[in-house]
């Protein structure tokens, strides 16, 4: 049958039969029958149990245990985690500084405090925009609690002229380039159509639909290319999103376009209450190798180690070496959103061991292990949290709301006619008001 693997045939009657054992092979390999290993297991023989027939009533618990023992004897067992060997980092859980020989990194006490600042300034906003949704003054929000390296490491390093493509959830990389916090919580709280300037700050606008903006920022990267501009492009996604057809159709054209664009997909565990082990058979970063193009694990809570993976893949897409795939692995320490209850899914126990690797506490330990900060300075950048959330709740129970007509400004660059037709029509509702539709 087109499109099975040698080995499995599918038949009209939902059958599924394996027609002879393959051989497995480690990660990464192909069987010489055309089976994709998926696991870490050594060579093995997989074992033929049953056939399974969609429907039959005769198929209880024992045959789908069964039947499932023999795909994990084809497939291999999942990983249940990274390993030391696969994943990136340059600062433990503890606050020690490592060394990794293709990503060295060199810091001024300067710059690390600026990374806490960063760190500290973001998480506060993220707090109090919680806080403000809780007390109805944002419709919704897209909590980034647990990320704040994997976004602050990789945001600080972009160059002036990349350009950034952003899903729901980069408020980190939204400071750094930038962009006036009030100007996220003003499009959360429904205010304001868009927020921002792409062109001026070269972070386009948040992208709900999950994967979607990974195919404009393929496109725009071709765009660079085929003017010759020297910059390069980073996308956003997260884990789940990598079970989006638009992604692999990014993949594939950035790929066979050798496209100067950077796919950094936060896995932070979650597709809202789906665990990653559920989405994928392998490592996320391994998939980009079935596209041609490489990918790489860092350490998500680590702002050292994701800004010097991320500065690495960038400058070789500047170069002309095409597309990179960083899989930042985190955890998403908060809900999904707003609306969303994450005690309903998952265990207290998953949550207080991430806090361990907290990224903030990180670089908190390393400040004071190495002597760069002392009590003085954490005071005064608590004391700037302090100030920097409560302007952040009086303005934006303050903001006024946009004029109705406001909605069709920046739909197209210049006039059309479908849009004034749409336009004259709202224009001739809201006047059929007293109050002029308020």
């Amino acid at each position: 049958m087109p499109g099975c693997a040698p080995g499995i045939r599918l038949d009209d009657d939902w059958t599924r039969r394996v027609t002879r054992p393959p051989t497995v092979a480690p990660v990464g390999h192909f069987c010489n029958d055309g089976f994709r290993t998926a696991g870490l297991a050594p060579p093995q023989r997989a074992r033929v149990v049953a056939t399974a027939r969609r429907g039959d009533p005769a198929l209880g618990p024992r045959a789908h245990k069964e039947w499932q023992v023999t795909i994990d004897g084809l497939l291999g067992a999942a990983p249940a985690g990274p390993s030391n060997s696969e994943l990136v980092q340059l600062l433990t859980p503890e606050g020690e500084r490592t060394e990794h020989p293709e990503y060295p990194l060199d810091l001024s006490p300067e710059e690390v405090r600026a990374f806490y600042r960063d760190l500290v300034l973001v998480r506060r906003m993220d707090f109090e925009a919680t806080a403000l949704q809780r007390h109805g003054e944002l419709g919704i929000w897209a909590s980034l609690l647990g990320q704040e390296a994997a976004q602050i490491g990789s945001g600080r390093a972009l160059a002036e002229g990349d350009m950034v493509f952003p899903s729901y959830r980069e408020h980190g990389v939204a400071w750094c380039r930038g962009i006036d916090p009030m100007a996220l919580l003003s499009l959360f709280r429904g205010v304001d159509y868009g927020g921002w300037d792409p062109a001026r700050h070269n972070f386009h606008l948040y992208t709900i639909v999950v994967g979607g903006q990974t195919l404009h920022a393929t496109g725009y990267a071709m765009g660079l290319q085929r003017d010759g501009t020297e910059a390069a492009v980073l996308v956003y996604f997260g884990d789940g999103a990598t079970s989006q057809g638009d992604v692999n159709e990014a993949f594939v054209w950035a790929s066979v376009f050798n496209a100067p664009v950077v796919f950094f997909c936060q896995n932070n565990q979650w597709a809202i209450s789906e665990p990653q082990e559920k989405q994928s058979r392998i490592p996320l970063y391994q998939r980009a190798r079935g596209f041609g193009f490489p990918g790489v694990r860092v350490d998500g809570n680590d702002v050292f180690a994701c800004l010097a993976v991320t500065r690495k893949a960038l400058q070789a897409a500047r170069e002309g070496q095409g597309p990179t795939l960083i899989e930042a692995y985190t955890y998403r320490m908060g809900p999904h959103t707003t609306t969303d209850d994450p005690t309903r899914y998952r265990l207290e126990s998953e949550l207080e061991a991430w806090k361990l690797k907290d990224p903030i506490e990180r670089v908190k330990a390393y400040l004071i292990r190495r002597q760069l900060a002392d009590q003085s300075f954490l005071g005064e950048i608590d004391r700037e949290a302090d100030e920097f959330g409560a302007r952040l709740r009086k303005s934006c129970v303050q903001m006024p709301e946009p004029p109705p007509m406001s909605i069709f400004d920046h739909v197209f660059v210049g006039e059309h006619p479908i849009l004034a037709e749409e336009r004259d029509g709202f224009e001739a509702y809201l006047a059929s008001f007293a109050d002029g539709g308020r």
